[in-house]
């Protein structure tokens, strides 16, 4: 815990730091809350704050700046942050201008983010939690060869070929769909492992086929499906130059940006910040990432999020992904047919 008066030189360090990206020195302080005490004693606060892991000084005459530890504080303090109303509507507006495409709404919201925050922001389109079985179509292809084809709920559908050990008719290929489709419309992996159901060699081995191509759907990750604003970032102070450009550079070519972004275990309502050093990947330690997961939990979910330099705006950012989520929220329940 720090005093209510260290609490507001904090804050005057990181808003100044934010705004600026130069180093706070004490009369900076004086002049931004005109607090009614000497110099003397800013200065022993800020002794104190850095003794505490709050700031930094990068050299010893030079002002302050915010520690991961400092940011933290700032945004546990952050309270009843939203868009202004005006933003809100312009944002609702441009929604329902655009089609009702899964792909235009991720491109847009991604669009919005990054020029509202001036950072990358990254919107990966949603994927099933735990995937249902909607329909399967068998089709011949050889003798013994098919392709099967599985619609899993959603609309997603996945294709793979299979090869039995005799030459199988299309008659019983479609034979085969029809029983399958009556015993396991709706069903998740697990259920149907579960399900005592006869079934022949050939009906076992579409079973088999069709359980892993639902497993590899249930593992699959999240996909980076739009990203924009990495020319924000790059304007950063922070990101001008030497190594941090370079392997924010490199996670954007290989496609990995998200996949280091993404904590384990992003889940239920909220937007989570992690700072610098709280990020488990070390590629970007010296980012900070907003983030939020959108969707349907017991459907599909999807996640959108914002990274940029340690000094981002947190408040603005915190509002705006999770005014933007909850949009996409909105979006996806239309899509699958329920409301929120």
């Amino acid at each position: 815990m720090i005093s209510p008066r260290s609490e507001t030189i904090l804050k005057s360090i990181v808003g100044q730091y934010i705004t600026r990206a130069v180093p706070v020195p004490s009369q900076s302080i004086i002049n931004d809350y005109e607090l009614a005490v000497s110099p003397a004693t800013i200065r022993n606060e800020m002794a104190h704050l850095e003794q505490e892991g709050y700031i930094t000084r990068p050299h010893p005459s030079a002002g302050s700046i915010p520690s991961d530890k400092g940011y933290r504080f700032y945004v546990e303090t952050l309270n009843d942050i939203e868009l202004p109303l005006a933003e809100q509507f312009l944002i609702s507006h441009l929604f329902h201008q655009v089609e009702r495409e899964m792909e235009e709404w991720l491109s847009l919201a991604a669009t919005l983010t990054a020029q509202l925050v001036h950072n990358v922001a990254i919107v990966a389109i949603p994927k099933t939690t735990k995937c249902q079985f909607k329909h399967l179509e068998l089709v011949a292809l050889r003798e013994s060869l098919a392709l099967v084809v599985l619609v899993l709920q959603g609309t997603r559908l996945k294709q793979q070929l299979i090869t039995f050990d005799k030459a199988i008719a299309q008659s019983e290929l479609t034979r085969i769909a029809n029983k399958l489709n009556k015993a396991y419309s709706g069903l998740s992996r697990a259920k149907i492992s579960a399900k005592k159901l006869k079934l022949s060699a050939a009906e076992k081995q579409v079973t088999d086929c069709l359980l892993k191509m639902m497993q590899a759907e249930d593992e699959h990750e999240f996909e980076q499906s739009r990203l924009d604003g990495l020319h924000f970032t790059l304007n950063q102070p922070e990101f001008r130059q030497g190594k941090r450009v370079l392997t924010l550079m490199e996670l954007v070519e290989r496609r990995d940006l998200l996949k280091s972004v993404a904590p384990e275990g992003l889940g239920g309502e909220g937007v989570q910040v992690i700072i610098g050093k709280e990020n488990k990947a070390e590629a970007i330690q010296d980012c900070s990432v907003v983030i939020s997961q959108y969707g349907l939990p017991e459907e599909a979910v999807g996640i959108m999020g914002v990274v940029g330099p340690t000094r981002m705006p947190y408040a603005r950012t915190i509002s705006t992904v999770g005014y933007l989520s909850s949009v996409l929220n909105r979006l996806v329940a239309e899509l699958y047919g329920k409301r929120s």
